[in-house]
């Protein structure tokens, strides 16, 4: 077993390759490797199973996928010159459906599920895809309830309190 607190922090990016591929290489030889680390990036890039500890309770013990997977902040991304009459049929499913600039964002149905019912409404697609939350969201999102300090709302620019 192999416990390392902050492996990468002052590495440069053929340190942090270096250790990352240690690292897996090792867990691939059947061996345990606890990795604390606040760089959520590197772990999406890393890990393939994650802990979760907050307040000393467990929050999650799941796959890296699984947890990103759960987080509220993912939806389907979808372009569509039929649009507007798309969206009866998707709020009618249950979806949430808000306009974006690329198009709309539809939360509460999975991507096959979407396309899925453009088809069966013969609405054209140009894009249909999944957008996930990154690590760092799902993480904040399932932590939320856990931190003792929380970041204030962002100053006005140019103020000081």
């Amino acid at each position: 077993m192999l416990l390392l607190d902050e492996p990468v922090n002052g590495l440069d990016p053929e340190g942090i390759l270096w250790i990352r591929t240690l690292l897996r290489g090792l867990a691939a030889e059947g061996r345990t490797i606890f990795v604390s680390s606040h760089l959520m990036s590197e772990m999406a890039l890393t890990a393939d199973h994650l802990i979760v500890i907050g307040r000393g309770r467990l929050i999650a013990d799941s796959t890296t996928n699984e947890l990103v997977a759960s987080s509220s902040q993912g939806y389907v991304q979808v372009r569509s010159p039929d649009a507007r009459a798309f969206l009866p049929v998707l709020t009618g499913m249950g979806a949430s459906v808000t306009e974006n600039t690329e198009g709309l964002r539809i939360t509460g149905l999975d991507c096959a599920r979407v396309g899925e019912l453009a088809a069966q409404h013969g609405i054209v697609l140009d894009e249909l895809s999944p957008r996930q939350a990154s690590l760092k969201a799902a993480f904040m999102e399932l932590t939320k309830d856990s931190v003792d300090y929380r970041t204030a709302e962002p100053l006005a620019a140019g103020v000081l309190q």
